[in-house]
């Protein structure tokens, strides 16, 4: 069971953490325009959009690309 946590989780740990980085930069002024159309504080969309992201990363997303 171990190794295939092992082989299921830290397989592609380059990929995965170049993914998370370009996600991470392409979510920040996509956080800022949403909350400045919303009529809401910039900071508050920054807040939102790093709170989902911690959840979506400990709850599981879909894994994209992986066949």
């Amino acid at each position: 069971m171990l190794s295939t946590i092992k082989q299921h989780w830290f397989s592609n740990i380059r990929g995965d953490v170049l993914a998370g980085i370009v996600v991470a930069l392409a979510l920040i002024p996509e956080a800022i325009a949403f909350s400045i159309i919303a009529g809401v504080d910039p900071k508050v969309g920054l807040y939102a959009s790093f709170c989902i992201a911690v959840i979506i990363a400990f709850a599981g997303g879909r894994p994209a690309g992986r066949v």
